[in-house]
């Protein structure tokens, strides 16, 4: 599509004109499709994986102009290239992340720029490279912040969550012994991936200690705010400082718990994406993929992320893709 003729079209989103919960806010409405700036591409959306970040950007997260689109990991076809862009060209299939904050609509679109993006390799599915963005650099980033590495002991409390899968999957790459706290849904599929697993929820504490015969180096808190960073610290030997929370701020705030922006080194890790994309397409890295809706079904997602029972990654897939 033609710069000019991308100026008079329209596309569907789903993006909210002012803050609060997302039921009530979001809308599945027309809207102008957006030109790529500088460093930027524009794709056409083949699939948007949905995170509980995109809620959280509904309730203020990131506050901003307004109105803002949700969908922030994705992968389409480019169809549209700004300034300065030399590593893709139109028709590539790429994945990425959408640029929600710098544009009006985001990555549950008919078309979404992106400020950063790798190739899809050949042999991967494109729903399933739309899963990675998100999941990929927020573990890898967390892994670098906590510097996870070859003979450490990390526990994963929420492996499965799906920032916490790929957590387990890149720390067993790196060397490290991987314990994962998970429900039924995960356990056996983390324990096939070579971590050890054990329950949340009562006696959680001592049956970690058990495993590792002791504190182990350093913990990673990936599921949703619970109250447990408390009983990660006393896993953890009492030390706040050898635990990362991506979810629980402010009971990191009272704790002392490390939390993944406020590291001096937590600059986002999309060079991380065509590694783990290559990695996927190989099938040596993976994240689950529960089901996938079109775009007029949004409240039937939102309403399975909210309940807590998704299992795996929720995909919005355009009427064309």
């Amino acid at each position: 599509m033609s710069a000019q003729a991308a100026a008079t079209a329209a596309m569907k989103t789903l993006r909210f004109h002012h803050y609060g919960e997302p039921a009530d806010v979001l809308r599945l409405e027309e809207a102008a499709i957006p030109h790529p700036a500088g460093n930027r591409v524009r794709v056409r959306v083949h699939a948007c994986g949905l995170n509980p970040a995109d809620w959280a950007l509904c309730r203020g997260l990131f506050a901003g102009e307004l109105p803002r689109g949700i969908g922030l990991d994705v992968s389409g076809v480019v169809d549209a290239v700004g300034e300065g862009v030399e590593d893709v060209k139109i028709g590539d299939c790429v994945l990425g992340a959408a640029d929600f904050a710098g544009y009006p609509s985001a990555g549950a679109s008919d078309f979404a720029v992106l400020n950063h993006w790798a190739p899809v390799p050949d042999s991967l599915d494109l729903v399933e490279a739309a899963a990675l963005p998100m999941a990929v650099e927020t573990a890898y980033r967390s892994l670098d912040n906590l510097r996870v590495a070859a003979g450490h002991t990390l526990l994963v409390h929420g492996g499965g969550t799906m920032m916490g899968f790929a957590a387990v999957q890149m720390a067993l790459m790196r060397g490290a012994r991987v314990i994962a706290t998970a429900g039924d849904t995960f356990a056996g599929r983390l324990r096939a991936l070579g971590a050890e697993v054990t329950p949340y929820g009562e006696g959680m504490v001592e049956r970690v200690l058990q495993l590792t015969g002791g504190a182990p180096d350093l913990i990673l808190a990936t599921a949703p705010p619970s109250g447990a960073l408390p009983a990660l610290v006393r896993i953890a030997g009492g030390d706040p400082r050898r635990v990362l929370t991506i979810t629980d701020f402010p009971a990191a705030a009272e704790l002392g718990v490390r939390t993944s922006f406020g590291e001096d080194n937590a600059g986002p890790r999309h060079d991380a994406f065509p590694e783990f994309a290559k990695l996927a397409a190989e099938g040596r890295f993976h994240v689950p993929i529960a089901r996938s809706f079109a775009f007029e079904d949004w409240r039937e997602a939102l309403d399975l992320s909210q309940s807590g029972r998704a299992h795996g990654k929720l995909m919005l897939l355009p009427a064309g893709a």
